[in-house]
């Protein structure tokens, strides 16, 4: 497994990952896009600025990036920097299918993202990563599974994604909505000739959203390597929106609201790779301190009483509008 590469790396920053949800597209529903970007986000000023976090990144110990084909232009991006840093082997490369980016680059599209489980969708997907990630490519996730997806029982799926791994494709899947925990457990049912098929899971994680835990655990448990997206729930955790009693923990710690949040999903034992979903280098930085936040239990009970009810976590990010 490339989760293995990670396990043996001795980087203080190893257990943390490079999201380019947010750059690689110029509209995405994170809040303070308006600080982080330039009022034009051309493709070429984006991928300078995926360029410049992946080299930040790097020299700093970080040796996961995650990408998708709905992040616009992301596979493209990560593509580039890796023919440019043939230093940079040893980083593990993720990504993900089954949304289709139909935003065509503008901010304000009616729908940025069209959903397909459909095993026509991962085959021309998978194509269209592999001519631009070719064998760089670790992991492929389907994106976003619920427990509903078709994904989780179409056979003929199950199968083309078994014949992937068999030539040393990771697969996995990520989850999302409030219920994340019946999705996972759905998923860890799922077995091609007596064998699972999914090695990996990426889940939302964070001090207000904590209800897929458990499940989480027992994916750990189960021997999949488990990622968390979201520790900041979409910006919502981060300076200047971050809730009165983690500014408060923060400044306790000496670190920033971002970092404490990130340190708090860091904590919990079955998380293997915690996504920083950074715009800029200064962001990335603060959230890289989440490694040396030494957060005690107390914090910690303090932080988990900020927890929301999924429904209402969820209900609120569906309203988040795209910047």
């Amino acid at each position: 497994m490339p989760f293995a590469r990670l396990a043996a790396a001795t980087t203080p920053t190893s257990h943390l990952g490079l999201g380019l949800a947010a750059v690689g597209r110029p509209g995405y529903l994170n809040l303070g896009r308006d600080r982080d970007f330039p009022a034009e986000r051309t493709v070429d000023a984006l991928c300078a600025r995926t360029h410049e976090l992946l080299d930040a990144a790097y020299a700093q110990g970080v040796r996961y990036v995650d990408a998708a084909r709905s992040y616009g232009r992301s596979e493209e991006f990560l593509a580039d920097w890796l023919r440019a840093r043939p230093d940079a082997a040893d980083v593990v490369v993720g990504s993900k299918w089954g949304y289709t980016y139909t935003a065509d680059w503008t901010t304000d599209a009616d729908e940025h993202e069209v959903k397909d489980h459909g095993t026509a969708t991962y085959e021309r997907q998978r194509a269209e990563t592999g001519e631009l990630l070719g064998e760089r490519l670790d992991l492929y996730q389907i994106h976003s599974v619920t427990p509903d997806s078709p994904a989780l029982t179409d056979r003929a799926l199950h199968t083309r994604l078994a014949e992937a791994a068999a030539q040393g494709l990771t697969i996995g899947f990520s989850t999302s909505g409030p219920a994340q925990a019946d999705a996972i457990r759905a998923a860890l049912a799922v077995t091609v000739d007596g064998a699972p098929l999914f090695r990996t899971v990426q889940s939302t994680f964070n001090v207000l959203e904590t209800s897929v835990g458990p499940a989480l655990a027992e994916a750990h448990d189960a021997g999949l390597a488990v990622l968390v997206k979201e520790g900041m729930a979409n910006g919502r955790l981060a300076a200047p929106d971050a809730p009165a009693p983690l500014r408060a923990v923060a400044e306790e710690t000496g670190a920033g609201p971002d970092a404490v949040a990130l340190a708090f999903v860091l904590r919990q034992p079955w998380a293997d790779v915690v996504l920083s979903g950074a715009a800029t280098t200064a962001q990335l930085t603060s959230n890289l301190r989440a490694t040396s936040v030494d957060l005690t239990e107390e914090h910690a009970a303090r932080l988990t009483a900020l927890t929301e009810e999924p429904a209402a976590y969820w209900s609120h990010r569906s309203r988040l509008p795209w910047h």
